[in-house]
């Protein structure tokens, strides 16, 4: 089964190798037809505390690395 990949915007590193990635999707609302935007925070391991606060990251899934750590920095976007 291939691992899902996100892309978001980095809200917080002040923890040690983790930092919090917002991630916002976008879906049309099945009465009124509008697109709504969503956002969800996901903790993401970050080995060598290279991302900071407002970068844009790519994320994927991996195994539990704690107890909220599920996905892993693959790298920045531009």
């Amino acid at each position: 089964m291939p691992k899902r990949v996100m892309q978001g915007v980095v809200v917080s590193d002040n923890m040690d190798k983790t930092i919090v990635v917002n991630v916002e999707r976008k879906f049309k609302h099945k009465l009124y037809k509008k697109y709504i935007r969503r956002t969800k925070k996901y903790h993401a391991h970050d080995e060598d505390n290279s991302c900071k606060t407002g970068d844009k990251v790519t994320i994927r899934e991996c195994r539990p690395l704690s107890k909220l750590k599920r996905w892993e920095v693959v790298g920045a976007t531009e």
